[in-house]
């Protein structure tokens, strides 16, 4: 028995060591970005954020060809790389990283009791593509980087999920809110999202201030500003999609009368999982509800944007489908092959 204890008394000083290690080197080397540089868009990060589209073009996804693992690759699918074996949704980048929630399926054999982490935040070196550093062990959902900080939610077994930070360092990791406020759409320093408890009215986070002001009041949900203007789900009718005036000056316009089950914007188009019991499909329009296209039948979801193309995954069977935003007639399946290995 002693020698068990003096055995896990090892462990434990190791691994303290190791922390201490990981916390000095991030704390050190990291690279900080200058300005309030947001890392996806708020209609990727709706849909599971498995695409994201870096400033220099590079695009960083999960690769439904190798079980969603983190890949990169040019706009027209060239030069397709391997970054990291991790599984990857909510990814973000800026010019030195990309940031993640790691969603690896947990191991059953033995020694499983080693394999950790596996629903976590993490931050990967753009240029060495070395092992990724854990900005938070815990699990975590709808990261989103604003400047030098992410905002996600957190869950733990006392407060469940709530609205968190953490530095892009590691560094002040700490709740905002206890309110699982997701920070999809970001604005420079900015972040709208609606009520979830107390109401579903749209509000603004200054990240700067630690303070929220009233956008919109109503009953709505999913709120994404592109511009001067904020999209939302209305849900008093219909969860139809409508938009106003981000001033609030202007009257709310009902985009379409469809039941609308996730959305995406990219450039001037809507994209969107119609909700139907006898004529499901995925359609698209222009921003100001005109041009309505049927463009897949059926049910779809994680409707992701690039700046060329338009990813939808098919609910039931997990496809993944890409249109071309140039011609939504030409959807094919969306299967790049595993490629070179760069992790």
């Amino acid at each position: 028995m002693k020698k068990v204890i003096t055995i896990l008394l090892i462990i434990l000083v190791i691994a303290a060591g190791i922390g201490f290690g990981v916390c000095h080197h991030k704390s050190n080397e990291t690279k900080f970005n200058d300005d309030y540089r947001n890392g996806n868009t708020a209609g990727n990060l709706y849909n599971a954020g498995i695409f994201c589209t870096a400033a220099d073009g590079t695009i960083y996804f999960a690769n439904p060809s190798d079980s969603s693992k983190l890949y990169s690759m040019n706009s027209d699918g060239s030069d397709l790389t391997k970054i990291s074996d991790d599984v990857a949704t909510f990814i973000n980048a800026d010019d030195n990283y990309i940031y993640y929630v790691r969603n690896n399926p947990v191991f059953t054999e033995p020694f499983s009791f080693l394999t950790i982490n596996t629903d976590s935040l993490c931050r990967l070196d753009r240029s060495k593509h070395k092992k990724s550093i854990l900005l938070d062990s815990s699990a975590s959902l709808y990261a989103s980087l604003v400047g030098n900080k992410i905002y996600y939610l957190h869950y733990d077994d006392k407060d469940f999920t709530t609205f968190y930070e953490v530095g892009i360092d590691g560094a002040d990791s700490h709740q905002v809110d206890k309110t699982p406020y997701r920070p999809c759409s970001v604005v420079g320093q900015y972040i709208y999202f609606n009520g979830v408890s107390n109401d579903h009215n749209i509000w603004r986070f200054d990240t700067v201030t630690d303070t929220s002001e009233l956008v919109l009041k109503g009953n709505y949900y999913m709120p994404a500003v592109i511009d001067d203007t904020i999209f939302f789900l209305d849900n008093e009718n219909n969860y139809t999609l409508a938009s106003t005036d981000l001033s609030g000056s202007s009257a709310i316009t009902t985009l379409s009368d469809d039941r609308i089950d996730c959305y995406n914007i990219t450039g001037n188009y809507i994209y969107f999982q119609r909700n139907s019991t006898s004529t499901p499909a995925l359609c698209r329009m222009k921003t100001d509800g005109s041009d309505y296209t049927v463009i897949a039948e059926g049910n779809y979801t994680n409707i992701n944007a690039t700046e060329t193309d338009v990813y939808f995954r098919d609910f039931a069977s997990g496809v993944m489908y890409r249109t071309p935003i140039a011609d939504p007639s030409d959807v094919e399946v969306f299967n790049p092959g595993t490629g070179s290995s760069d992790k």
